[in-house]
């Protein structure tokens, strides 16, 4: 499921590019800077999704059955016990 929403960000994020393009050939500034921006923050949403991590797994590949933590030591956490 999550490399349909990453190509659809992808293609979001292209999609973007060409309407601030548009918008720059037609004079407006502003939409051009706002289409600009959010290009900028969606392909860093794909950078910070696909690029591995530490762990050297990214976060589109974890899940949370892979999580370093059991459900023993989340329990013990929760009451304060060491």
């Amino acid at each position: 499921m999550s490399d349909v929403a990453l190509s659809l960000l992808v293609l979001g994020v292209f999609a973007m590019i060409v309407g601030a393009w548009l918008a720059w050939k037609r004079g407006d500034r502003k939409r051009m800077a706002l289409m600009a921006i959010l290009a900028a923050v969606m392909a860093m949403n794909i950078a910070i999704w696909t690029i591995p991590g530490p762990a050297e797994t990214s976060l589109a590949k974890s899940s949370p059955a892979e999580s370093t933590l059991d459900d023993q030591s989340l329990a013990d956490e929760a009451r304060g016990a060491d």
